[in-house]
């Protein structure tokens, strides 16, 4: 979800000119181990004794950050390790996706259009893409997720845009829905230069 939205995006055009169509699993688990091939997160490299083609391993977050940064997309991973609200939820997770979301933005005060890329998240077992926030009059957040796991009939229903409102409900999550453990997440602010290709290689983790 994420890669697609990206080639949807003239500003990476440059680092994507190699990709002309949405690449599949084992293409992404091929791009992975190109990425560990120039030194990107030898660690997670040795974890899946480089190799994940043709094999039913998860794809986690410092996988997806070497990909991605392998192909010169400035980007991040934000590690929310422990929950910092009250019933084990992520108040914090929510702010920093609205941080990000407020920066570069383009619109009235309602509806608020930005060109950041979507967010990758992940948590064990499980990734996500983070598309957009919303905040409501009394000041809750509510994160909109696409899940791969949504049949696609109903994303089909939010894409041509019905008047039923009830569409968008199943792409909605409130503080009180995010309550695992641990969550990180790989945002994407930029493009990088050859030489910052190589500063980041050793760069990974944010920590909140």
């Amino acid at each position: 979800m994420l890669l697609s939205s990206l080639l949807k995006n003239d500003m990476y055009n440059d680092c994507l000119k190699d990709i002309t169509l949405i690449p599949c699993i084992p293409k992404i688990q091929s791009m992975i181990e190109d990425a560990w091939k120039e030194g990107f997160d030898p660690q997670g490299a040795s974890h899946f004794s480089n190799r994940l083609h043709g094999t039913k391993a998860w794809i986690g977050a410092c996988e997806i950050y070497s990909l991605l940064t392998s192909l010169r997309l400035k980007c991040q991973i934000i590690d929310f390790h422990k929950p910092t609200g009250p019933l084990g939820t992520h108040p914090r997770l929510f702010e920093w996706v609205l941080s990000y979301y407020s920066s570069n933005r383009e619109g009235g005060t309602k509806v608020v259009c930005t060109p950041k890329p979507p967010i990758y998240i992940q948590h064990q077992g499980h990734s996500r893409t983070i598309v957009g926030i919303e905040e409501r009059k009394n000041r809750t957040l509510c994160l909109l997720i696409f899940d791969p796991g949504c049949p696609s009939q109903e994303v089909q229903k939010l894409l041509k845009q019905s008047s039923d409102d009830t569409s968008p409900k199943l792409f909605r999550k409130f503080v009180g829905s995010l309550k695992n453990k641990q969550y990180q997440i790989v945002a994407i602010d930029g493009v990088l230069s050859p030489d910052e290709k190589v500063v980041s290689i050793p760069a990974k983790f944010l920590y909140t």
